[in-house]
């Protein structure tokens, strides 16, 4: 059996939780940056590693109909100087979609910004993000990490967006507290992106059985569709899409007011379909040196991307042994 297939076999939530630990070792991240091996594969997932190579590929993202935000890779800062090197990021992203004609849309990890370190350090780098969103009309997206960031992320969203209301913020269905989340920011008029959730988190804490996230999604999708607000599903799964086309139909709800978010260089053709078919697809695009924990966690959430990667690694090492 080759180690694609043992890797197929094994159990989700054991590949969940072995990618996962895998994406804090900061001395297996060095080593997948070095290797040229791993060039090939990360680039399916992530749209380069500079703002210029991200740009050319969202560029050719709209002119297939597709709609964008960016994420500027890089998460758990360790020291202030990095926080505001990444706000700089951020704030240098923002002018360069808009003198583009592209989407002026970003999302944003707030231990990135510094959160760990000193709230008030996290929300000066967000408040210059906030402006430089200001500035291009844009919007600012608050993406949720695991469960022990729930409260602060959220915290710090409403300050945010009580200053700028363009913003919005990820609930995971995977967690037992979302449906309360849910209901907290639409009473504050805020926008959420639904997902699933890429953490491995404690069963106390979160939902471990795929079904019951899945059906928990279909509820919270169901109460964001129904709420009269503009909110974005962030899923692959057709049985979901198809779920939420379906409420969206029965309640009359118009393909102007919600819209279909999906990873770059995943289900491509999902996204074209439902493009194609005038539903507004967003993709989520990555770009960035600090690729590793987001790569990571995209190999736990499909195993079959654990093969496609090692695949294209033995494909790529018998070219270089063979000369060509």
């Amino acid at each position: 059996m080759s180690v694609a297939d043992t890797v197929r076999v094994l159990p989700h939530r054991t590949m969940r939780s072995l990618f996962i630990s895998l994406s804090h070792r900061g001395s297996l991240a060095r080593m997948a940056v070095r290797s040229p091996l791993t060039r090939p594969v990360v680039a399916r997932f992530v749209a380069g590693e500079t703002l210029e190579e991200a740009l050319a590929a969202i560029a050719t993202l709209k002119r297939a109909g597709l709609r964008t935000t960016v994420d500027v890779l890089g998460e758990s800062v360790t020291s202030a100087e990095l926080a505001a090197a990444a706000a700089d990021r951020y704030v240098a992203t923002l002018p360069a979609l808009a003198s583009r004609g592209l989407d002026a849309n970003v999302s944003v990890k707030l231990t990135q910004m510094g959160m760990e370190i000193d709230p008030e350090l996290c929300l000066s780098n967000v408040m210059r993000i906030l402006d430089a969103a200001r500035a291009v009309d844009g919007f600012v997206r608050f993406d949720m990490e695991d469960h022990t960031r729930t409260d602060a992320t959220l915290a710090l969203w409403q300050k945010a967006h009580e200053g700028y209301p363009k913003t919005g913020v990820v609930i995971q269905s995977a967690l037992r507290r979302s449906a309360a989340d849910v209901e907290r920011i639409l009473a504050a008029g805020g926008r959420v992106r639904l997902c699933k959730g890429a953490y491995d988190e404690p069963r106390s804490a979160a939902y471990v059985d795929r079904s019951t996230v899945d059906a928990n999604y279909a509820k919270l999708m169901e109460r964001l569709l129904t709420s009269g607000s503009y909110h974005a599903l962030a899923t692959h799964d057709p049985k979901l899409i198809a779920r939420a086309i379906a409420i969206a139909e029965r309640e009359g709800i118009g393909r102007d007011r919600f819209e279909f978010q999906m990873l770059y260089g995943v289900r491509r053709d999902l996204q074209r379909t439902l493009a194609e078919r005038g539903y507004t697809v967003r993709i989520y695009v990555p770009y960035g040196h600090e690729w590793f924990p987001y790569f990571m966690r995209r190999l736990a959430e499909r195993p079959a991307n654990v093969g496609f990667m090692l695949r294209a690694i033995v494909k790529e090492e018998t070219r270089r042994l063979r000369g060509h």
